[in-house]
């Protein structure tokens, strides 16, 4: 892990910026490692919360804790995978429904919906491909959830590839654990 970017603390940030985040701490406690480091550029880091706010707005909290999950788990980033399980629980969409989403097999999947299942195709396919070749899963997205929603989705996840890119190049520790370590129940 590099400690040539400094670690910037709450108290540090730049008026907006925190602003921006004091809620976000507030709810979960503490002030993430990921916009510790992302501080040293602040108001990238800003206008990347206000994108991810943004991508997020009118979509389906199931489907973006789709995305979440799947990109998590294609891209190795432990950092958002264990955040979003505990926000999934916290949301009301159980332990089974966090398994299935991490399966990423969403053709045997009987839990997931018929639009989880476009969401996931789609991710996993956008990912392995780096978004070629994936007019087949992009359509069937569509089918389901609309040109408007399928949008939100490419961007949602572009929001969170961007993330796992930094968490990895940094080797940014989980700042909770995975539910399926510490029996998180909300």
């Amino acid at each position: 892990m590099t400690k040539k970017i400094r670690r910037f603390e709450m108290e540090e940030l730049p008026e907006d910026l925190s602003q921006y985040l004091a809620p976000r701490v507030e709810r979960l406690g503490y002030l993430g490692e990921f916009f510790k480091c992302g501080a040293a550029k602040p108001q990238a880091l800003l206008a990347f919360q206000q994108f991810t706010e943004e991508s997020k707005r009118g979509q389906s909290k199931r489907l973006v804790e789709v995305v979440a999950l799947t990109a998590a788990m294609a891209l190795g980033n432990n950092y958002e995978r264990n955040q979003h399980e505990r926000l999934s629980i916290r949301l009301g969409f159980g332990r089974d429904w966090v398994t299935a989403v991490e399966a990423c097999d969403p053709q045997s999947s009987t839990l997931l919906g018929d639009d989880e299942k476009a969401v996931q195709a789609y991710v996993l396919a956008a990912i392995k491909g780096h978004g070629h070749g994936v007019s087949a899963q992009l359509d069937a997205l569509i089918d389901v959830v609309g040109a408007y929603d399928a949008v939100g989705i490419m961007m949602v996840l572009g929001r969170y590839m961007t993330h796992a890119l930094m968490v990895n190049s940094l080797e940014l520790a989980p700042p909770v654990p995975s539910i399926f370590e510490d029996g998180f129940t909300g």
